[in-house]
């Protein structure tokens, strides 16, 4: 399935390149901006970029599953992310007072 129309770039290839990012430092922080540059691709619209994070995470868990199955610690991504998301919102929810500039 194709994820970037900007840069013509399939849902294999990018978690290829996550799955190559893992390979380096399975718990290296991996965002969109990461994965495109380890393809030497750019964000251009960047409205590929929630697939890319939802593809991220799915990759990541499988990967981290895959590695340590029986280790009790682990946290699952998706439910953190998820736990997240409900505790900050997003950027667009922000609400700034009249009191939020300097002095």
């Amino acid at each position: 399935m194709l994820i970037c129309h900007c840069n013509v770039i399939t849902e294999k290839e990018v978690e290829q390149a996550i799955l190559d990012l893992l390979d380096q430092d399975p718990w290296s922080l991996i965002v969109p901006a990461k994965v495109y540059h380890s393809m030497r691709k750019r964000g251009r619209c960047c409205g590929c970029f929630p697939n890319v994070v939802e593809i991220i995470i799915r990759v990541t868990e499988a990967y981290h599953a895959r590695s340590q199955p029986n280790e009790p610690d682990l946290v699952s991504y998706l439910d953190r992310v998820r736990e997240l998301r409900s505790t900050y919102g997003s950027r667009l929810n922000e609400r700034r007072t009249p009191s939020h500039r300097a002095a």
